[in-house]
Order: structure tokens, then sequence, then C-alpha cells
């Protein structure tokens, strides 16, 4: 049996520098974070030489769409960070914090609504890296969809963004035609002909903006783009959905502002050891959901983060 001198503590120490120990061995996975889950060629050229010199040579994909690179000796894991480093790359992603955003491909898909590559790089700086060193009682995970097939699963996570097109309807334009190519192209059967009139149902609508520019005559040229936001879905064990806020956001910092308040109200008032659903299910959604509407949270941003919170572990689930 092969002896191995990584201590429990070392394990410790370098997971949470984002290394992962492979089971029974003194080696590990280092997980690259991708920002958005996007890399130039520079930089995978770059994790696999480094992957080749210090690790076994095998690069994987984890579901969140980070890079782990396997098989870095703990003796060669400074050697792996610093060789990587040259192209701007880092390791991490592990602990009670916020964690690394996930990001579908946004507009270069053709039902893409948001650029989620661009926001989700603004989540990133703002929340995963301005808010580092912010204990929080779990594990936060936040993702990012460009528009209601949810590929990235928004509503499994702590938060989700899905991009949204919120039909303008004229009707005054509708024709009355016999065969409305609205009503054809709605994959949500929220487009109806009543009375020969187009009609929308809005609760049935989820602003994915397939009707936008299909009418002939232009009863809905254009639509206005938001971000309708999940909280307290998770993945795992324990598998909760996320609910959505009743609002749909039509202004960036609008919904980057929810963010930051979501992840202060889950730091002040959720026990350690709970993800931020068990905090809802505690609280009650309409409670949290009326504090996310004022600005209170933010006012008291420095203070809450201040407090001396969290700063012993026990995860729940």
């Amino acid at each position: 049996m092969t002896q191995l001198k990584v201590t429990a503590e070392d394990e410790k120490r370098v997971k949470a520098l984002g290394f992962l120990r492979n089971k029974g061995t003194d080696n590990f996975s280092a997980r690259i974070i991708t920002v958005n889950g996007k890399i130039t060629t520079a930089q995978n050229k770059c994790l696999s030489e480094a992957t080749e010199l210090y690790g076994n040579g095998i690069v994987t994909l984890t579901t969140r769409l980070t890079i782990e690179c396997q098989g870095v000796h703990y003796d060669n894991i400074e050697k792996f960070r610093e060789y990587i480093a040259k192209e701007g790359l880092v390791t991490g992603g592990t602990g009670s914090k916020v964690r690394p955003v996930v990001s579908c491909k946004g507009t270069t898909c053709q039902y893409g609504l948001i650029d989620t590559f661009a926001l989700s790089e603004e989540i990133h700086e703002r929340f995963y890296n301005g808010y580092a060193s912010v204990k929080l009682p779990h594990k936060f995970k936040i993702a990012v969809g460009g528009c209601p097939n949810n590929c990235v699963k928004p509503d499994l996570n702590d938060l989700g963004i899905i991009g949204q097109l919120i039909p303008n309807y004229d009707e005054d334009s509708c024709n009355s035609c016999k065969k409305c190519s609205v009503v054809e192209s709605c994959p949500m059967s929220a487009a109806t002909l009543e009375d020969d009139v187009l009609s929308l149902d809005k609760d049935a609508c989820n602003n994915c903006g397939r009707c936008v520019g299909k009418c002939h005559f232009d009863c809905i040229e254009d639509g206005v783009n938001g971000y309708k936001i999940y909280i307290g879905g998770r993945w795992g064990k324990k598998v909760a959905h996320g609910v959505s806020l009743d609002r749909v956001f039509t202004s960036k910092e609008e919904a980057l502002n929810m963010i930051e308040k979501t992840i202060l109200l889950y730091r002040e008032q959720g026990k350690t050891g709970e993800r931020l659903s068990d905090t809802i299910a505690r609280i009650g959604f309409e409670n949290i959901q009326a504090q996310l509407y004022t600005n209170d949270l933010l006012d008291r941003k420095q203070e809450i983060l201040d407090a001396k919170l969290h700063l012993v572990g026990g995860a729940t689930c």
C-alpha cells in the first residue's frame, strides 16, 4: 500500500486554492476558473502544456464549465499555478462563497436574447472576484441563460438569470388574418385568435421572442429585452427548484443589484451550513422578495460584510 505524505491539513489548504485530491493519492486535480466557460486557444495550449509537465496529461470538463487538469502532484502545485498564470489563468472555485458563474453561449445561439458571455464576465468580476473574501452560509451558485430554453438550468442554481424579449404588441396593426403567423410561431400557445384578432396571454408567455417580427403587418415589430431572475434553486442530494421573482427586470444594472441584494440577504439571514433554498423555506419567499425590492440591504452593505458570520463551516447538504 502506497504511503501518503499529504496530510488532511495540507489537503484542506490546497482545496481552498482549487486543488481537489485524487482519491487515494498525493495527486490533485487543478480546477481552472474559465470566467464564463470561454478560453482562448493560447490558454488552451498553456493548460495542455502545464498538465503534460506537472500532471498526468488528462484535462477534463466539469458540469459547471470549468476545467480540471488531473494528476498534479502536491509538490508541483505551485509550479503548475505559476505556469498557467502566464496566460492569465487561475485556479479556485471552492468554499462557502460565490462560485464561478455558468453561462450558455448567448447571442451566438439562434435563440439567444442577451449577451450571456458579457453579462457573466461582469458577474464574475463583481461577485466572484469582488466577494472572494466574503464567507457565506454555504456555496452560492449563479447561472446565466440566454433564453427560456434553460440550457444551463438557471432555476437549479442559487440564483439564475434568463434572458427575455417582451413583445410589443400593437393591436391596431392586427389585420385579422385567418391564418396567423404569430400564432403559428408561438411555442407556448400564448398567442391565439379571439374573434379573428390576435390575443397574447401574458401568463402563458415566457418572453422567448419567437413571435417578434413574424407578423406580416408588423403588429409585433419589436420587443424589450429583460432579465428574469430565479432564486433558491439547487441540484444535488436535495433538489429544489428556484422561484422566479415576479418582475422582469429591463435594466442590466437593476438585475446586477438584485444579485448583490440576494447575496447580502443570504449572508445576513442564512444560517451557517444551509443553502439559500433552506433560508427561503425558513423565512418565506414573499418576505425575501419584499426585502429584495427595497434598497435596505444595499444601504447596509458594509455593515453586513463586516459582520463576523459563518466563520465555522458545517454544510447540511
